[in-house]
């Protein structure tokens, strides 16, 4: 009797976790509770221990491999004469069905059938493709498109980072695949060689849906890479069965790559080039975007680098152990803007241009494809514009009352918090507190079915800026939090959406959307509604004016204030300039009263 290992549910929000390191090996005796393996995800290190008592069996989940919540990390086997495998077949991430045998390569490949969409040549696998039948020419393992959110039902591949003949290691990055959620890279599920691309980039997938096929390899006496026939465990309750005659012909040798050239080809387009600074590649190992971005941040040469992941891949932790050996590379981050004093000049002023930056430079004079990311997110604004009324309020704001209260305590707070104290967190708890208040602006309009929905929560998406396009993470419930909680989710969020290590479930959701045009410096915008919402709300920069105000003897006087426009644009379907106009009204008022002392702790 055997038992499978699997995932466990780590967090409300976790949805796969990281396998660090396994402290028993195939053939160890373990007892029931006894750790097995260490887990990592973005919020939690844990072990994870053994279910019932018996002999480790398999290993399906190499060190370093993701895996996603509920699927296999091993096997154990209850009973002490089971055979156990060698350690060279420990499969991979236990989201990618189990290793099957076939005849040949092509007789994996799903049916390709056409599709009517926008994008040129795409392709669209219609179901996963069925298991493969047992032969005698080897082991050869579908790569499957693994589930990427609750509501993502297909990718698209933006570029395969192998080609046919390479060879490949577990948990190495495969091939790249967008969603209009989010980006990711898609690992092999085993060791071996990339034997079939099935759909090409540029091309659709459902998830479930075969991307490509990798067989075994093994050397043989002649040299050439040839498919190496599975070995699993034998029954324990009766005896193996015979093996078949041997074929007349020769095992299948697998030939030097080859040229992908399906019967109706996709058209290929080039991957588009990325905004951020990269530091230089090491040629011997790979590195994923997220880490060539931290090495060029803290000036590590990755050609320097000795990779520790699986097949000599670079990591994370290898850049943060690594000295710096360049000169760093500023990555913007986004703050609200302050006006600094004006200071008279000594001498006459030149004209000085700041130099353009390498990726602008790089954009010049060029023709190339929209990103994938870049074609969602223009679609979505037009279909906005298309589907709704929409219209536009500003007001003007006085915040010097907060500008005061966060000098006396940001300090304090970025000590409690761990977080700096922005305008932001004041804006968005402003908001939620005005959202109570008119409903209107926090619901949904369905026109074709006549239904208007009023929700009883404030989850506010706070649109980020990332090299790859703007995104919209969701704040759950953040009607019910204070300053210190906008504050860590803002930042958490933002970060984590940087550094594309959000779930597609924290990009939807949202009920009302704040976008922090300010952080860049402009005083306002007319933002676009995210869909299906009915409202959005642009905060602008706080900056240092001049103003008419009263003294204490009703006498007006100008005096120096810190002023905010702050935009809010609606559904005149739903939402009537009046509702908009007292809206906006009431956050102006929470704003300059200025009564944060509770929140701040002061």
């Amino acid at each position: 009797m055997t038992t499978t290992v699997s995932m466990p549910q780590l967090g409300e929000s976790v949805t796969e976790g990281t396998v660090t390191r396994w402290l028993k090996a195939v053939g160890d005796t373990v007892t029931a509770d006894e750790p097995l393996l260490e887990v990592s995800t973005d919020k939690v290190d844990t072990e994870i221990p053994s279910p019932v008592s018996g002999v480790l069996t398999e290993i399906v989940a190499g060190e370093d491999a993701v895996v996603l919540v509920g699927g296999t990390l091993a096997i154990i086997s209850e009973s002490a004469g089971a055979s156990v495998p060698a350690p060279a077949q420990v499969a991979a991430p236990a989201q990618v069905a189990a290793p099957a045998q076939v005849a040949a390569p092509a007789q994996v490949a799903a049916p390709e059938v056409p599709v009517e969409r926008n994008e040129p040549a795409s392709v669209v696998i219609a179901a996963p493709a069925a298991p493969a039948t047992p032969s005698g020419s080897g082991l050869v393992t579908p790569v499957l498109l693994p589930a990427l959110g609750e509501s993502v039902t297909e990718g698209t591949v933006t570029r395969w980072l192998k080609a046919i003949g390479e060879t490949v290691a577990a948990d190495e990055a495969l091939l790249e695949v967008s969603t209009d959620k989010v980006d990711t890279e898609i690992p092999a599920p085993v060791s071996g060689m990339l034997l079939e691309i099935t759909v090409a980039e540029d091309g659709v997938a459902l998830v479930g849906a075969q991307l490509g096929t990798i067989g075994a390899i093994s050397n043989s006496t002649s040299g050439a890479a040839q498919v190496t026939p599975p070995i699993s465990p034998a029954p324990s309750a009766a005896p193996a069965p015979s093996a078949p005659p041997a074929p007349s012909a020769a095992p299948v040798s697998i030939p030097a790559p080859v040229t992908y050239a399906p019967s109706a080809a996709p058209v290929s387009i080039p991957a588009p080039s990325t905004s951020q600074p990269t530091a230089p590649s090491n040629t011997g190992a790979y590195a994923t975007p997220l880490v060539r971005k931290i090495a060029a941040e803290r000036g590590v040469d990755l050609s320097t680098v000795t990779g520790t992941g699986v097949g000599g891949r670079i990591r994370k932790d290898d850049i943060l152990n690594t000295p710096a050996t360049m000169a760093p590379v500023s990555i913007p981050v986004d703050r609200p803007v302050e006006s600094k004093p004006h200071v008279a000049p000594t001498s006459t002023p030149t004209t000085r241009l700041a130099p353009i930056p390498v990726a602008a430079a790089q954009l010049r004079g060029r023709t190339e494809p929209m990103s994938r990311l870049r074609k969602v997110i223009a679609e979505r604004m037009v279909e906005s514009l298309q589907v709704s009324a929409q219209l536009t309020s500003v007001v003007e704001v006085d915040v010097t009352r907060i500008y005061s209260l966060r000098n006396r305590s940001k300090v304090d707070f970025e000590s409690r918090e761990g977080v700096k104290l922005s305008f932001l967190p004041f804006f968005a708890k402003a908001s939620c507190e005005a959202l109570k208040h008119f409903p209107t602006v926090n619901a949904t309009l369905d026109q074709e079915a006549g239904n208007v929905t009023y929700f009883d929560a404030e989850h506010i998406g706070i649109a980020v800026d990332t090299p790859r396009g703007l995104l919209v993470p969701v704040i759950r419930d953040a009607g019910d939090l204070n300053i210190g909680g906008l504050a860590r989710k803002i930042n958490d969020l933002a970060e984590r959406t940087r550094t594309n290590k959000l779930s597609p479930d924290e990009l939807s959701g949202g009920t009302f959307t704040i976008t922090n045009t300010g952080s860049r410096g402009a005083l306002f915008d007319t933002p676009i509604i995210n869909q299906p919402q009915v409202a959005i709300l642009g905060t602008g920069a706080v900056v240092k004016r001049p103003v008419v105000t009263t003294d204490d003897t009703g006498a007006d006087v100008i005096s120096i204030r810190h002023m905010v426009y702050l935009a809010l644009t609606y559904d005149h379907r739903l939402v009537d300039g009046a509702d908009a106009a007292r809206f906006l009204t009431a956050i102006k008022a929470r704003l300059e009263e200025g009564a944060f002392e509770a929140d701040l702790g002061l």
